[in-house]
C-alpha cells in the first residue's frame, strides 16, 4: 500500500484523550515515513480544505494534554444532500484536493457514520477511532476520555457531599449521558450516590425519588445525593400523574442538533427534579418531622466533564488506538474501526463498531445500584 500522506480529523465533542490518539498515529507514521495532515474542525474542515502539516518533533509529549490541537466541530456533511451515496462520493473526491491517500476519522456514531458511508459508497480508504465520552459505542468496551469523565464526576460528587451534610441539603448532580447512563453509573456507584437516575431505566418519581427520600430520611440521613443523566426522563405513567412542570409535548419539542437528536441538556432534568421535590408538601413534612432542612439544588456538571488532562488509562488507551489506527492505514485495512476488547486492540467493521450500546437490565452495575439504594437506608431502620 503506497500511503505518503494521511489526513486525521476529529469530530463531535471533544474529550480528554483525543490528542493522545493523535500522537500515537504521528509516532508510527514518522516510523513509517508517512505525513501526516491535520483536518481542522471535522468534516467543516475536511469540506473546506482547511489543514496543517503535523510535524511529530512540535509535540512532544502531546498526549498528557487534553482536548484536541484539531479543533472539532459537530458539522454533518450530509445535511441536504439528495442523496446520501452521492454526497458520499463527492466527499471521497476530496482526498485529492486535500491531498492525503488516506483518512483516519476520530469520533463517535455521527462521525464514524459519514466514514462508513463513505468506505461502503465511495471505496474510500478511511479508518475509525472510536470516541464518545459517554461509552455507549457498541463496537469498544470502552471509549477513551469515559474513565478520565467518571473521576471528575466521581469526585464533584465527592466535594458535593461535605457541603450537603454541613447544610442538609439534597443535590441533584447532572451528568453526561444523552441516550446511556454509563457516567452516571459508573461515577455514581464510585461516589455512593443515593438515588442513580439513567436512559435506560425510566424513572418512577414517586417510588424512585420521593419515596426513596422519605425511608432515607426516618433512618436518620440527613444529606442526599441524586445523579442524573442528562438524558434520564420519567416514564410515561409517572410522567402523566406526578409532575406538574413538565409534559410530553415538552420534550418532543426540545431542539435538534445537527445529527437530528434532541438537546436533552436543554432540558435540565435536574432542576425539573428539584423543581418537583420543591413541590412537594409530604416531602416536607417528613424532613420536618425527622428536624431535618428541607434544600434542594442542582448542580449540572455539564462541559467540566469533558475539561482538563486525560488520565494514565486514556493517554495508554488513546496512544494505543492511534498506533493500531496507523498501523491498519498501513496494511489498507480500510473500512473498519479500531476497538478495545478486554485488554487487547482489535478491529471490527465500521458498521458495526458505530453501533449504539446500553446498559442492559442483567448488567451487575444495575444490580449494586439498587442495593446501594435500598440496604443503606435498610440497614438503620430502628
Amino acid at each position: 500500500m503506497n500511503i505518503k500522506k494521511v489526513g486525521i480529523l476529529t469530530g463531535g465533542g471533544d474529550c480528554p484523550g483525543l490528542n493522545s490518539v493523535i500522537y500515537g498515529i504521528m509516532l508510527k507514521a514518522y516510523d513509517a515515513g508517512v505525513q501526516c495532515v491535520g483536518i481542522l474542525k471535522g468534516w467543516k474542515g475536511f469540506i473546506e480544505n482547511k489543514t496543517i502539516l503535523l510535524n511529530i518533533a512540535d509535540h512532544d509529549d502531546l498526549h498528557t494534554e487534553g482536548g484536541t490541537l484539531l479543533y472539532t466541530s459537530r458539522t454533518n456533511p450530509f445535511k441536504g444532500a439528495t442523496s446520501k451515496e452521492e454526497k458520499a462520493k463527492e466527499l471521497t473526491n476530496q482526498f485529492k484536493a486535500l491531498g492525503i491517500d488516506a483518512l483516519i476519522a476520530i469520533g463517535g456514531d455521527d462521525t464514524l457514520g459519514v466514514a462508513d458511508y463513505m468506505y461502503k459508497h465511495a471505496n474510500a480508504k478511511i479508518v475509525g477511532c472510536p470516541k464518545t465520552i459517554d461509552n455507549d459505542l457498541a463496537g469498544t468496551h470502552y471509549t477513551f476520555g469515559f474513565w478520565s469523565a467518571v473521576q471528575l464526576a466521581s469526585n464533584a460528587m465527592d466535594n458535593l457531599t461535605s457541603t450537603a451534610r454541613s447544610h442538609q441539603r439534597v443535590f441533584v448532580v447532572e451528568v453526561m449521558g444523552r441516550d446511556a447512563g454509563f457516567l452516571t453509573m459508573y461515577s455514581g456507584i464510585s461516589a455512593g450516590a443515593d438515588i442513580i437516575l439513567i436512559p435506560e431505566t425510566p424513572f418512577d418519581f414517586e417510588k424512585d425519588v420521593v419515596d426513596v427520600l422519605k425511608k432515607r430520611v426516618n433512618a436518620g440521613y440527613t444529606y442526599h445525593i441524586i445523579a442524573t443523566s442528562e438524558g434520564a426522563y420519567p416514564n410515561f405513567k409517572s410522567l402523566e400523574r406526578d409532575f406538574k412542570t413538565l409534559s410530553k409535548e415538552t420534550i418532543s419539542k426540545l431542539p435538534k442538533d445537527t445529527f437530528g437528536n434532541p438537546l436533552l441538556a436543554k432540558l435540565n432534568i435536574s432542576q425539573i427534579i428539584v423543581d418537583e421535590l420543591n413541590l412537594r408538601d409530604d416531602l416536607k413534612q417528613e424532613f420536618e418531622k425527622n428536624d431535618v432542612e428541607f434544600e434542594c439544588r442542582s448542580v449540572v456538571l455539564g462541559h467540566t466533564m469533558r475539561a482538563g488532562t486525560p488520565n494514565s488509562f486514556d493517554r495508554i488507551l488513546g496512544l494505543r488506538f492511534g498506533l493500531a489506527a496507523m498501523k491498519m492505514v498501513l496494511e489498507g485495512n480500510f473500512g473498519n474501526m479500531v476497538s478495545l476488547q478486554g485488554n487487547k486492540i482489535k478491529t471490527v467493521p465500521l458498521s458495526e463498531g458505530v453501533k449504539k450500546k446500553y446498559i442492559t437490565a442483567e448488567n451487575d452495575k444495575m444490580e449494586l445500584r439498587d442495593l446501594l439504594v435500598k440496604i443503606r437506608y435498610l440497614s438503620k431502620q430502628k
